[in-house]
């Protein structure tokens, strides 16, 4: 890559229809995960929990699919069967916890159908734990390659972060808009919005942003019954937008801070698009700094090496960086479905690394 050139990364919020999907998936697993807890078998791998979870989120319907096993899950005439009121009740309380209750989608009013059902023995049997000389070993999952990304650009912000900048500030916009709408001081907007921050470099370093977008849902009408304009939003959310960037990176042009470029975002959610698990796959690394596998995260127990693979792979990249080995690093992994090592390890640190590369790689698996 150039060392001066624009880099733009999005992220989107927590009531964005996708990661609405997301994080009723994730919270049916972190219930299935919880009860393992409770009962003492979260490290027994005969029996704990197997989930892969996905959520269709629409106008006022909620459709929860997939497979698994644990504890949620009883055997009825052979079959595998959920406790479908139970994880009702966990989608509900999601909607509810992101503020969703609107004519189009709300926690109470939402159809919600559950059709999670037993894990394919075939799956199961790769998995499973194999009795090994230095113990049991878990299978992966599925094949395939996850890669993990750390650099120093966001420590002067944020310490311990390691993020690329464009994708940091543009989490950081949308985690400052939400925290104020749900203390009232930006009462009139609702769940939904994106974010898109473009990030110039200069000699490799971020030097500011030239380009913001945000698109937020809002109410129609503010207290006093004035009708809502884009400009009007402009106004009112340019402050906090402003607030979560450093100081001289918000564009000083009007036509560099686009709000709600439509012209209007008062249906929003998932009742003005239909919300799928694993859709932001992007958002939810590195804003497409960084390579991606392909494969999403929400929803899936670890050993769905999409998830876990990815999860170990930032984290050795971040070691590497916060360690001072290198300024950026990328790691990649990959894995066959039923084996526990992986089949390939790649470290890369762009020039900027302080240790050989193929040290790493033999050194870093092993941690």
């Amino acid at each position: 890559m150039r060392e001066s050139y624009l880099f733009t990364s999005e992220s989107v919020s927590e009531g964005h229809p996708d990661k609405v999907s997301d994080q009723i998936s994730d919270a049916i697993l972190d219930a299935f995960l919880a009860k393992d807890v409770e009962l003492g078998i979260a490290d027994n791998s005969a029996v704990n929990t197997r989930l892969g979870c996905e959520t269709l989120c629409t106008t006022n319907k909620i459709v929860i699919a997939g497979e698994g096993r644990g504890q949620l899950f009883r055997t009825i005439h052979g079959v595998s069967v959920v406790d479908r009121e139970l994880i009702s009740e966990i989608a509900r309380g999601v909607v509810k916890d992101i503020g969703y209750d609107q004519n189009g989608f709300s926690y109470h009013g939402a159809d919600v159908e559950v059709l999670l059902h037993g894990q394919s023995p075939d799956i199961a049997m790769g998995v499973d734990a194999k009795k090994k000389k230095n113990g049991e070993e878990e299978g992966a999952g599925d094949q395939g390659m996850m890669f993990g990304y750390a650099c120093n650009e966001s420590e002067v912000y944020e310490k311990g972060s390691y993020m690329p900048a464009p994708i940091y500030f543009a989490h950081k916009i949308l985690k400052v808009l939400a925290e104020k709408r749900r203390n009232g001081q930006l009462a009139d907007l609702q769940p939904d919005s994106k974010s898109q921050v473009t990030v110039r470099y200069v000699d490799g370093k971020p030097t500011g942003c030239t380009k913001v977008v945000v698109s937020t849902q809002h109410n129609e009408k503010s207290r006093n019954g004035k009708k809502y304009s884009p400009g009007l939003i402009k106004e009112m959310i340019s402050t906090a937008v402003e607030s979560a960037l450093p100081k001289g990176w918000m564009p000083q042009k009007n036509s560099d801070f686009l709000v709600n470029p439509t012209g209007n975002f008062v249906v929003g959610g998932p009742d003005g698009d239909c919300g799928l698990t694993g859709r932001k796959i992007i958002v939810d690394t590195y804003g497409g700094y960084a390579p991606h596998g392909g494969g999403a995260f929400s929803g899936k127990d670890p050993t769905k090496v999409d998830r876990s693979a990815a999860y170990a792979a930032r984290y050795l990249a971040k070691n590497v960086v916060a360690a001072g080995l290198a300024e950026r690093c990328t790691i990649q992994v990959a894995y066959a479905i039923g084996v526990a090592d992986p089949m390939s390890v790649l470290v890369d640190t762009h020039g900027t690394g302080k240790v050989d590369e193929k040290k790493l790689e033999k050194v870093l698996p092993q941690l």
